[in-house]
């Protein structure tokens, strides 16, 4: 079971909860493919170093500030992506390896 049996049935719940929002889940989804998706936005990092700026989901996404950063705090706090701040502005990137064990995890458990 290696790694994924260290992940209790808690921090699945968490998991899958956070991606039970579809705009957490679609920001995931964005996340995936920064390039593609936020070509369209000069990027003030290299996004696949320290991920997409916070300001760039949210005009994404087209939802309040206040909004997208409660998603993305809720993301983070189930260890879907890491923060990174650049300058004023936060960056996020989603945890691949964190999410490797997460899909074995769930393998094992169902």
């Amino acid at each position: 079971m290696g790694a994924a049996a260290e992940l209790g049935s808690e921090e699945l719940i968490e998991v899958f909860k956070a991606l039970g929002n579809p705009a957490r889940l679609q920001i995931m989804q964005w996340l995936k493919d920064p390039e593609r998706h936020f070509g369209e936005w000069e990027p003030i990092a290299d996004r696949r170093e320290v991920g997409v700026c916070v300001t760039h989901i949210q005009a994404k996404a087209g939802l309040a500030q206040s909004t997208v950063s409660s998603y993305m705090s809720t993301l983070e706090r189930a260890g879907l992506v890491r923060p990174t701040r650049v300058g004023k502005w936060t960056h996020y990137r989603r945890d691949e390896e964190r999410l490797a064990r997460l899909a074995e995890a769930v393998t094992v458990t169902i």
